[in-house]
């Protein structure tokens, strides 16, 4: 089978890699860092098991900046172009996805496209008939930002937003790439299918909400937030995952999934959604005014990137902690190893760990690592369980 990948981001590199182990994969992307990169066997976002496998050399897998040549043969083309939620227009972004149709279309006649990129609830439908072709399928993913791969070989569940032979073929396809064969697999309509990932974001955003209204009132009322929350967890139907306290919920998912699920939302009765925004962003500036209370004469803050094995910061919630401790008039001084540059919102990046940790009088970090612990007594944080 000849597959087609656009977009070489955390969901279109594991998809690429995925299927690379069975199929013939060409990747387009409009980076050329990003194609280079995968050519060379490197990854190019950080997630370790991909670069195991682009390591191995076992992969049928290459990688380009012109969309004819990774469409033209195809017969699967995965759409996995950035979808940004726009909050002037209250949705997603969808002209990337809109772009890659339109070339694949010019170039290929018959390939099943398939739309990995989140998108509104309704959309599959909308593009469709915008496009007048029936050859466009949606088909959500579920993967971790580090561990996207991994989430590829070992899935949850795989959904198909197409009741169909064709639709039943492209899960059977996912499934036989994947390293477990007992995979729950489920073919639904197109619009049920979008619903379905974001509701299921919306979800985790809100139980990221509640463990930390329960760690804010924790604080305010001088509790022991760790025996609060293992108390929870103890009850089955609540569980361990997702925990633990931070910030605030960000990365690139569960802020815009949220917000969009609002959206769709907007001419129907709802109240939990927009609650769990609004929690978020109470939680960021609780955690703001905590820090601020200290009366620190110089903040560092320790990595944009929220969670381990990462690289990513794009609606992390400190930047929002670092605009308002800015507005409270806090010297602030920035540890993120993942950017060369000198400043990063107007404050100074500093490259040096010692020299960082030395300057400041207080330490933000969401998450505790193993360089903190010789500094913990200047470390504000909120990580009871030193998990993601």
């Amino acid at each position: 089978m000849k597959i087609a990948v656009a977009g070489l981001g955390y969901v279109g590199l594991a998809n690429a890699i995925l299927l690379a182990r069975q199929h013939s994969v060409v990747a387009v992307d409009i980076s050329e860092a990003r194609v280079a990169a995968v050519n060379c066997g490197r990854t190019p976002i950080e997630d370790a098991v991909c670069q195991e496998y682009l390591t191995s050399g076992a992969l049928d897998l290459q990688a380009t900046t012109v969309p004819r040549v990774a469409y033209a043969d195809a017969d699967y083309i995965f759409i996995a172009t950035p979808t940004n939620y726009d909050d002037a227009t209250h949705t997603f972004d969808t002209s990337s996805i809109e772009a890659v149709i339109a070339q694949a279309m010019a170039v290929n006649d018959r390939a099943l496209m398939v739309i990995k990129s989140t998108v509104p609830v309704g959309y599959t439908e909308r593009v469709r008939e915008m496009f007048k072709c029936d050859r466009i399928v949606f088909s959500p993913e579920f993967l971790r930002e580090g561990l996207a791969l991994h989430d590829n070989l070992y899935p949850s569940r795989i959904i198909v937003g197409e009741v169909s032979q064709r639709g039943a073929a492209l899960a059977e396809m996912l499934r036989r790439a994947a390293l477990v064969e007992d995979t729950p697999v489920l073919l639904t309509n197109a619009t049920e299918a979008e619903a379905i990932k974001l509701f299921a974001n919306t979800y985790l955003a809100t139980r990221v909400a509640l463990f930390n209204e329960a760690d804010t009132l924790a604080l305010e009322m001088g509790l022991d937030a760790r025996e609060v929350i293992e108390g929870l967890c103890l009850d089955p139907r609540i569980g361990q995952g997702y925990n633990n306290p931070s910030f605030g919920y960000g990365g690139y998912c569960l802020p815009k999934d949220s917000k969009q699920l609002r959206a769709n939302f907007a001419d129907v009765p709802q109240a939990l959604i927009s609650a769990t925004i609004a929690s978020n962003d109470a939680r960021k500036r609780t955690i703001a005014e905590a820090i601020a209370a200290k009366r620190p004469r110089r903040v560092g803050i320790y990595r944009l990137v929220m969670k381990q094995g990462s690289d990513n910061f794009r609606q992390s919630a400190i930047q929002d902690i670092i605009s308002a401790l800015s507005q409270d008039g806090i010297e602030l001084v920035i540890h993120e190893p993942g950017l060369d540059q000198d400043d990063y919102m107007g404050h100074v990046l500093e490259r040096d760990f010692d020299s960082f940790a030395q300057g400041c009088d207080v330490i933000v970090a969401n998450r505790m690592t193993g360089v903190l612990h010789a500094h913990r007594e200047k470390v504000f944080t909120r990580d009871l369980f030193a998990l993601d």
